[in-house]
């Protein structure tokens, strides 16, 4: 999911400050206090770290067609850097690869390979991709018309971020022998037997992890708001250990909030990180 609302005189916010939240479950108030670069959130099963983001998310919704100054719905409350932003860009990876139950959705449906959440994700990212990938090729050229060397070491930059995007896909994929097809526009695996693989026929690990690494990959370095809840599910302890370090590699302007049981998570040096919801609670 993104939400992008820009027009000529806005001020975009880089990052969320806090996340007050008045009432939770009529009895908690919440103050959240956030870190520019990760935020994560803990707690034992039923205290409220899944309610407190998806709190937080419908407030991003709602901000999202209205000028953000407006920072109060239904007793949830967001204070933003810089405090004269009025749009903000925010992503949600949603972790569960649960059947598509929408029927308006599943009748929208171009690819009749979209059957669960997690595809559906995937449906919205490869569009994403492809204008990401235009943009970044606009910009190339561009560069490369100068014939300057300066333009060329820049237009190598430019083109950069994709191609670790592949190679961390392929480093990941590696012990089930799938690598992206990096001549097509669209993402399509190639098989050891030589057999290609849409995305929506991955496992649901190597599915949630492809969602996560296009969401940041397109976000194109760009401060932006990155909100998951638990997102360890279904991806093996290795891939838990790294996820955070491979989205501060991919985009190390977004600001991480999440929410996690797993200790493998926090391995990495992010200990310092995690905020206990006993810890916000007032």
């Amino acid at each position: 999911m993104e939400a992008l609302k820009e027009n000529r005189g806005e001020v975009r916010a880089e990052y969320i400050r806090r996340i007050e939240i008045e009432a939770l479950w009529g009895r908690k108030h919440i103050v959240w206090d956030l870190r520019r670069d990760v935020n994560i959130l803990s707690g034992i099963n039923g205290i409220g770290k899944s309610t407190i983001l998806n709190r937080a998310v419908a407030q991003l919704d709602y901000l999202a067609g209205v000028d953000v100054k407006v920072k109060d719905l239904d007793g949830v409350k967001m204070t933003f850097y810089p405090e004269e932003a009025t749009m903000i860009h925010f992503d949600v990876i949603r972790s569960f690869d649960r059947p598509l139950f929408h029927s308006n959705l599943a009748e929208k449906m171009a690819d009749k390979n979209v059957k669960t959440e997690l595809d559906w994700q995937l449906y919205q990212l490869q569009r994403r991709y492809l204008d990401y990938q235009v943009n970044i090729g606009n910009r190339i050229i561009e560069l490369l018309s100068s014939g300057d060397e300066e333009s060329q070491r820049k237009a190598a930059e430019v083109s950069y971020p994709k191609r670790r995007f592949q190679d961390l896909a392929d480093e990941l994929f590696a012990e089930t022998g799938k690598k992206i097809i990096r001549s097509k526009n669209e993402i399509v695996f190639e098989q050891e037997e030589g057999d290609q693989l849409l995305p929506y026929r991955l496992s649901s690990g190597e599915k949630q992890m492809l969602v996560i690494l296009l969401t940041v990959l397109v976000q194109d370095k760009q401060p932006c708001v990155l909100l998951m809840d638990e997102p360890e599910v279904s991806l093996h302890i290795e891939w838990q250990q790294r996820i955070i370090s491979i989205i501060r590699e991919m985009n190390p302007n977004a600001q991480i909030i999440l929410t996690t049981h797993s200790p493998a998570m926090i391995m990495g040096g992010w200990m310092d990180a995690v905020t206990e919801v006993t810890d916000i609670t007032v």
